[in-house]
């Protein structure tokens, strides 16, 4: 299985950005780029066989420099929000920039990881994606290496293995902000979808969806998700979290959590009877149903708009650096640790 490479367009500075080919013997396809680590394509056959696109994104590079919803990239070093835009560490104050009312977004919208050309080594089926981050950049402490490799099986499972080391303690929180619609980019509502996730608690949060600190139990709410259920069923409840957010845009704590792979989330598409089964290291997802996708044109001519896919965002939890009960996100340092997590995306 080798890894087809091709040019998908042309940078800023006029580099040549590349787009290389996973591909396996069952018809599954995966096609990433070295822009931001993006997950462009990702082509899953159903149970006749008959392959589709179940992922959001853009047919040229060059329609990744904006990008407002993050289609398919990689996030880094700190995906999802930091209250205040700034956080304290080692005596030291650290400001980031303001970019979700008062609050830090995913790093930056313009110097994040998901902007970045990223250096890329191919293997057997599989491509590894490396960038070295200076001290401070985006205010974030300490020289940073970062690697995502990404990795295709015969089991028709797509594995993101990440790692990163830093020589300051910092935060180091990665995840992928790919979109789902498993009968195909193009194929509108995800709220027919059903989803299942193994996750009985979860963060609420205030206005500008900033953990309130609190972990509470999904039982009686419509935030409940431990007995499979469609994504529209309890979308438009009258509930303050989901009022809050437009909708499904929070963080699940996974059950069980040991840094071990584990399943933690099913989903299905009604039409095609795909089935995504999705496992990581990690302590929490941040399920977001596509809330606020604007209406834009993708892949194919593709009309993308509210809810056209959803995202489970495996992560540390947002603004874990302001809550001590959560599971601490601060990685490197001179006897830190470095920071490891897998996430796969497995379909059937």
């Amino acid at each position: 299985m080798a890894v087809e490479k091709s040019v998908f367009g042309k940078g800023l500075n006029g580099e040549e950005i590349m787009l290389y080919t996973l591909k396996n013997s069952k018809g599954m396809q995966a096609c990433v780029t070295n822009l931001g680590a993006i997950l462009v394509r990702l082509i899953v056959p159903d149970g006749q066989g008959n392959g589709a696109d179940v992922v959001l994104g853009f047919d040229r590079a060059e329609d990744y420099f904006g990008n407002p919803s993050f289609f398919g990239a990689v996030i880094g070093p700190s995906a999802n929000r930091i209250g205040g835009a700034a956080f304290s560490l080692d005596g030291a104050d650290y400001a980031l920039d303001v970019n979700d009312g008062p609050n830090n977004l995913h790093s930056h919208k313009e110097k994040g990881y998901h902007k970045k050309l990223w250096s890329a080594q191919v293997s057997q089926n599989s491509v590894t994606f490396s960038l070295e981050d200076a001290d401070g950049n985006m205010g974030f402490p300490g020289r940073k290496k970062v690697q995502v490799t990404y990795s295709l099986d015969e089991d028709n499972a797509l594995t993101l293995h990440y790692h990163g080391s830093s020589d300051k303690r910092t935060i180091l929180n990665l995840t992928n902000h790919t979109y789902f619609n498993l009968d195909g980019h193009d194929s509108g509502s995800i709220e027919a979808h059903t989803l299942w996730l193994n996750a009985s608690r979860y963060t609420p949060v205030v206005q500008g969806s900033i953990p309130t600190g609190e972990i509470a139990a999904v039982a009686g709410t419509p935030m409940d998700f431990t007995a499979e259920k469609t994504v529209g069923q309890d979308i438009n409840e009258d509930f303050e979290q989901l009022k809050l957010t437009g909708g499904f845009d929070h963080n699940w704590v996974l059950d069980g959590w040991d840094g071990t792979l584990r399943l933690f989330a099913v989903v299905k598409g009604p039409k095609s009877g795909r089935v995504m089964k999705a496992y990581t290291t990690l302590p929490g997802v941040q399920f977001y149903a596509g809330n606020f996708i604007d209406p834009q044109t993708g892949k194919e001519g593709a009309s993308y708009g509210k809810r056209s896919g959803l995202c489970l965002e495996t992560q540390y939890f947002p603004d874990s650096v302001h809550h001590s009960q959560f599971p601490s996100c601060i990685f490197g340092g001179e006897n830190g640790q470095d920071y490891d997590s897998v996430t796969v995306y497995r379909f059937e």
